[in-house]
């Protein structure tokens, strides 16, 4: 017993050893940390031969897959769920058909397969990769944008899809199996489903809120991995996918009160599996197969990825999304699964498909994972740029006291300020869809480009006795700046700051004020934020405006010595999130403050440090 424990320790020690080194290394070239892994699963297993059970670790490790779509149900309320219908059972549906027909046909004509083993064959390339699309999309910050959640709509839709694929198996079987076991397969599938959404509903809030009242964190981390983990076997019994149970079980919770708590028990262990999902996707590659059969090999994974590639894109095109979207979709997807290697396990027991097959089937599907980053990649070089919507520039009735140009948040608000204070104000600004927005609350906004001379020529700026730019970009900005004070020195400008460092290049054109859009705001929440822990108003007024001095001290300072200056006016403290660290001196109890506080000697203690950009 001890040399098997030894030997999992020193096995386990090597994974984690190479994920630490490979990951960050292939991030750090700009590869992707998925890649990584797969190169650290690579050199351990069939290169290095250190280990040599990669399948067993494979099985083990799609719990990260799991813990995956729990965290995406969680972040997908069913209002929202149901918001994207259309592109799961639209979308989602024609890519499964369209590319399971047209992987079938090229198993029927291209490798002489029998027509029920072309059907498995392609309709399991056609399914694609949740793991690898959705870390990828994670880490590029994508999954909220339009493309992510169109991938994602194919995604759970292909999840939806392997219980439909796996009961053709026994129907398709030469092994004589009766059609009653598909119909019974699909019947366990409904009653499990219908069995985790009533327990969903009338059984996790309840328990949750009594492990909760015990205070017992261990405990609430061990229900959390239980609801996982029991939704996940629950489906698995029922002929599902365990992913999906996990999928079905965040949904149902993602209304509950306990969702971030959840999110944050789960979120460790989902980061640690699957990463050790993507490397025991490299430990599993066999390279003996991909040595016997290199040459068909190596044409099936062009292939498969060219097909999917093309079909999702004609599809997302089909189904309105813009040219980059759609590139952005159909390079993302065009690997095979992982739950391919399920299904082709399946269909060679019960001989649809031959052992040896199967086998170059799972390294079909492990190369095209393992070229998802380049595809990905290949993919943004094929972008155009989707330019934003025109509309037709039309000044007529343009000309105020006020030229605004941009009208975001920033610019709205203002916008109410002037507006109730009985100033017109002419609005500008370059985004077809926020213009129709405003107009839909009254707001009349003429579309132009603030760059040019002839759109404020246009919109009145002859007229106006203060230009407000409120732009959200600072390199937009300067350009506003710098034109404005080429062509028109009279006019006044009144500028919306990105960040510090934004403020002081401001102030070096000498425009006559900015604010930045993040300060005023910050200093009525921290104000608030002291009232509300007891301390009276007229206090925490003298200490606010005390920081606001000091920070406008500081910005003189940084002005003419460099952003870096200004370090007497800083906390004795940095400001930093992390680590906490003991004051270098004994801070004062809330109930202790007085106007004390805001005497010289201490006063050099109260500004902020330069802050980061949102």
């Amino acid at each position: 017993m001890v040399p098997e424990g030894g030997n999992l320790y020193l096995q386990s020690l090597m994974l984690l050893g190479g994920a630490i080194i490979a990951a960050p290394l292939f991030k750090r070239l700009g590869l992707g940390t998925v890649l990584g892994y797969l190169a650290a699963g690579i050199i351990i297993g069939p290169v290095a031969r250190l280990i040599s059970d990669g399948e067993n670790f494979l099985h083990f490790a799609e719990l990260g897959i799991v813990f995956l779509l729990f965290i995406i149900g969680l972040e997908l309320k069913p209002s929202r769920l149901w918001s994207l219908r259309h592109s799961i059972f639209g979308l989602g549906l024609a890519q499964v058909l369209l590319t399971g027909a047209a992987l079938t046909a090229l198993a029927v004509y291209l490798a002489g397969l029998p027509f029920e083993a072309a059907v498995i064959v392609g309709l399991g390339l056609a399914l694609s990769s949740t793991a690898f699309a959705m870390q990828v999309l994670e880490d590029r910050a994508e999954t909220n944008q339009r493309h992510g959640q169109r991938a994602f709509s194919i995604l759970l839709f292909q999840d939806l899809a392997i219980v439909p694929i796996l009961a053709l198996i026994p129907v398709l079987s030469t092994q004589g199996a009766s059609q009653e076991g598909a119909s019974f397969q699909i019947a366990a599938a409904i009653i499990g489903i219908a069995a985790l959404i009533l327990a969903g509903r009338y059984l996790l809030n309840p328990m949750f809120r009594i492990i909760a009242n015990t205070g017992a964190r261990e405990v609430m981390i061990a229900a959390a991995l239980f609801v996982v983990l029991g939704a996940a076997m629950l489906m698995q019994s029922a002929g599902l996918s365990m992913a999906m149970g996990a999928f079905i079980a965040g949904v149902l919770l993602a209304e509950s009160s306990y969702r971030h708590e959840l999110e944050a028990d789960i979120e460790p262990f989902r980061g640690i599996l699957l990463g050790l999902f993507f490397v025991a996707v490299g430990l599993s590659l066999n390279l003996t197969v991909i040595a016997e059969n290199w040459l068909a090999i190596l044409l099936a994974v062009p292939v498969l990825m060219a097909v999917k590639i093309a079909i999702v894109y004609l599809l997302c095109r089909i189904f309105r999304s813009g040219h980059d979207d759609a590139i952005r979709v159909a390079f993302l997807l065009p690997q095979g699964g992982e739950f391919g290697f399920v299904l082709f396990t399946a269909a060679s027991a019960a001989a649809i498909i031959s052992g040896s097959l199967a086998s170059q089937l799972v390294a079909v599907v492990t190369i095209s994972m393992a070229l998802t980053p380049l595809s990905v990649a290949l993919g943004n070089r094929l972008l155009a740029g989707d330019k934003e919507e025109e509309m037709e520039e039309d000044f007529d009735g343009a000309g105020a006291d006020v030229l605004m140009i941009g009208f975001s948040r920033y610019g709205q608000i203002a916008a109410q300020i002037l507006l109730a204070g009985g100033i017109d104000v002419t609005v500008i600004d370059s985004s077809a869809n926020r213009i129709r927005a405003a107009g839909k609350f009254g707001f009349r906004i003429y579309f132009g480009d603030g760059t040019r001379k002839d759109v404020l020529e246009a919109s009145g700026i002859r007229r106006a006795k203060i230009v407000a730019i409120c732009t959200q970009k600072k390199d937009v900005t300067n350009r506003i700046v710098d034109l404005i004070q080429s062509e028109f020195p009279d006019v006044k400008l009144f500028v919306r700051s990105y960040d510090r460092e934004h403020t002081l290049q401001l102030r070096a054109k000498q425009v006559d004020y900015e604010l930045r859009e993040t300060f005023e705001s910050g200093l009525v929440f921290g104000r608030r934020t002291l009232e509300k822990l007891g301390i009276s108003e007229d206090l925490a007024g003298q200490i606010t405006e005390a920081v606001r001095k000091r920070d406008e001290d500081r910005l003189h300072v940084q002005a003419t010595e460099g952003i870096l200056a200004g370090k007497h006016l800083l906390f004795n403290r940095p400001v930093t999130p992390e680590p906490l660290m003991k004051p270098t001196r004994e801070a004062k109890p809330l109930d202790k403050i007085t106007e004390e506080t805001l005497a010289p000697a201490e006063a050099t203690d109260m500004a902020v440090q330069a802050e980061p950009a949102e």
